[in-house]
């Protein structure tokens, strides 16, 4: 009796809601612990707190199958089949995120084409991380704007399989569903702006006469000129070296000359007074000869 579906519930897709599930897997889900535990005489107002204890989402793991308790609390839902505005308000709950979750796995499973994107494309602005058990019983990490795209367009998703939708192109042509508009749509606008403002002053720029030069740029190129030409202080330092090395050398060369010039003086002097002797000589002899 406690694994019945309520007597008050509607067929989903033709079918009794808990055979949205595999039979295997809801065999598992009968007999696992937290399901005899928790989940035994649960109405839609206490289920919410158990919405408000999970900690993680995901399937079954481990070698013997078992369910978490994410899909324990799906089999529930499925099985008492609360109202719409109880399952939208899960939805739209934003301080508990496994709250959220259980209640887009839920609309997937139960709700119209329609009510998926209509319900279930918000919840793309949301980036909160979630942790997911994999079949290893290991934990993984992931986002509820990824949790959402694999609601909308994965065939199986935490072990179940999700029933087929129509696709969203089909009903934006039958006028059911106007076109999604991203909220990264004015993001990716500005920059586009920001690249056009530039082209427009690009142009601009090209199409414009030449400015005449400001005194403020004509006085930097005068100092870059003067910084240029200006010598450097070990320059000035080589420069001095090479004046004093070639007045040294100017003050050696006249050094050298006068001595030479001294010289030949000396030599001139010594010739005019050994030949002043003998010419006196030979002017007395002559004018003896020309006396006798």
């Amino acid at each position: 009796m406690a694994n019945r579906t309520v007597k008050d519930a509607q067929s989903v897709r033709g079918t009794n809601p808990q055979y949205l599930i595999e039979k295997i897997i809801r065999s598992r889900i009968y007999d696992a612990r937290y399901w005899k535990e928790e989940c035994f005489a649960l109405s839609a107002e206490l289920l919410v707190d158990k919405a408000m204890e999970l900690k993680y989402i995901g399937g079954v793991f481990g070698g013997n199958i078992k369910p978490t308790p994410f899909l324990c609390l799906v089999l529930k839902m499925l099985q008492i089949q609360p109202e719409k505005d109880i399952v939208i308000e899960f939805i739209r709950q934003e301080d508990f995120k496994y709250v959220r979750a259980l209640g887009a796995f839920y609309m997937r499973l139960v709700g119209t084409s329609l009510d998926c994107y209509k319900y279930l494309e918000p919840l793309y602005n949301d980036y909160r991380k979630l942790r997911i058990q994999n079949r290893q019983g290991q934990f993984e990490l992931n986002y509820m704007d990824e949790f959402i795209d694999q609601l909308l367009h994965e065939e199986r998703l935490c072990d179940v399989i999700m029933p087929r939708i129509q696709k969203r192109h089909i009903l934006e042509v039958n006028n059911e569903l106007e076109p999604r508009i991203s909220a990264l749509e004015d993001d990716l606008d500005e920059p586009e702006s920001e690249d056009e403002e530039l082209k427009e002053n690009v142009t601009n720029a090209v199409h414009e006469k030449p400015r005449t030069k400001s005194s403020s740029e004509v006085s930097r190129k005068e100092q870059s000129s003067r910084r240029r030409h200006s010598p450097s202080p070990h320059r000035h330092r080589s420069s001095r070296h090479q004046e004093r090395e070639s007045n040294r050398r100017h003050h050696r060369s006249r050094s050298r000359e006068k001595h030479h010039h001294s010289k030949r003086d000396e030599r001139s002097d010594r010739k005019h007074r050994s030949r002043s002797p003998r010419k006196k000589r030979d002017r007395e002899r002559k004018s003896h000869h020309s006396k006798h």
